[in-house]
């Protein structure tokens, strides 16, 4: 049962801070959906108006009749007036991937595609050469390449280096909310890339997932099965959005350093009150 709210299209629960520019484009949300295993097309819509995201990401089959979709689903994700990032999800090979965003380019009108070239059946973790081998074709046919990848530091660099308007690491494997799983290469990996634009896509499962990896400094999150298939995906899609904002907020304020040792808040040196004798 979703929680009644009014909701603004496009209107998030709080500020989601500096504006940030991908692929040409200028968003101020850095809060990337899915589209697919909501309760329903209406619970799908008023958690994007809860979240205030900008972009939302469809698998192709789902645009097309025998995939269950169709033009009715179509309209409905038109109608929320976002910027639409087709996906290849499904994929297992390069060749595939990239005819598929073909197709995607004439269907949905973008140059935007989120490429996803899946290696195993279990964990659905990335086929990181085959997703290369596509993002270098794909980039150099003029397509705004999202890059499913992990939290390899070499892979991302080298689909950086390729053309990939972001990189996309996951945090643990599609689905299973497990959260960061490798924090350190993922820190690692946004401080040796600071001029990509690296956007977390994958594993996240609760809120906090999300301000842990933006305070890291990412430079946004993309999922999907951590609000569709949540107990109330409207509720949880605004609370997203809001450590989100939070997590970045904290990235740009500068943390306090972390310390080995103690250190009193209130130092007893130089106090303004006379001491009593």
């Amino acid at each position: 049962m979703t929680t009644p709210l009014n909701l603004t299209p496009g209107v998030p629960s709080m500020a989601h801070g500096k504006p940030w520019t991908v692929a040409g484009t200028t968003l101020t949300s850095r809060f990337l959906q899915g589209t697919a295993r909501y309760p329903s097309t209406q619970v799908l819509t008023d958690a994007v108006r809860a979240s205030g995201t900008q972009v939302l990401t469809v698998g192709l089959r789902r645009l097309q009749p025998e995939g269950g979709g169709g033009d009715g689903f179509w309209q409905d994700i038109q109608a929320l007036g976002c910027h639409i990032l087709p996906n290849t999800a499904g994929c297992y090979s390069a060749e595939d991937a990239i005819t598929l965003a073909q197709m995607a380019r004439e269907m949905v009108g973008t140059n935007w595609i989120k490429l996803e070239v899946i290696g195993d059946d279990k964990t659905l973790q990335p086929d990181t050469a085959a997703t290369l081998q596509a993002a270098t074709v794909l980039a150099r046919e003029g397509f705004s390449v999202f890059a499913y990848t992990t939290e390899d530091l070499l892979m991302a660099q080298r689909l950086h280096d390729a053309g990939c308007a972001a990189v996309m690491p996951w945090a643990a494997p599609i689905g299973s909310g497990r959260g960061p799983m490798n924090p350190y290469a993922l820190e690692i990996l946004r401080r040796r890339l600071p001029d990509a634009v690296l956007i977390i896509d994958a594993g996240l499962g609760r809120p906090s997932h999300a301000a842990q990896v933006m305070e890291m400094g990412f430079d946004a999150v993309l999922l999907n099965t951590a609000v569709a298939q949540s107990g109330d995906p409207v509720r949880m899609a605004r609370a997203f959005a809001d450590a989100v904002s939070a997590g970045r907020a904290a990235c740009e304020s500068t943390p306090a350093p972390v310390r080995a040792e103690a250190q009193a808040s209130t130092p007893t040196a130089g106090m303004p009150f006379a001491q009593a004798t």
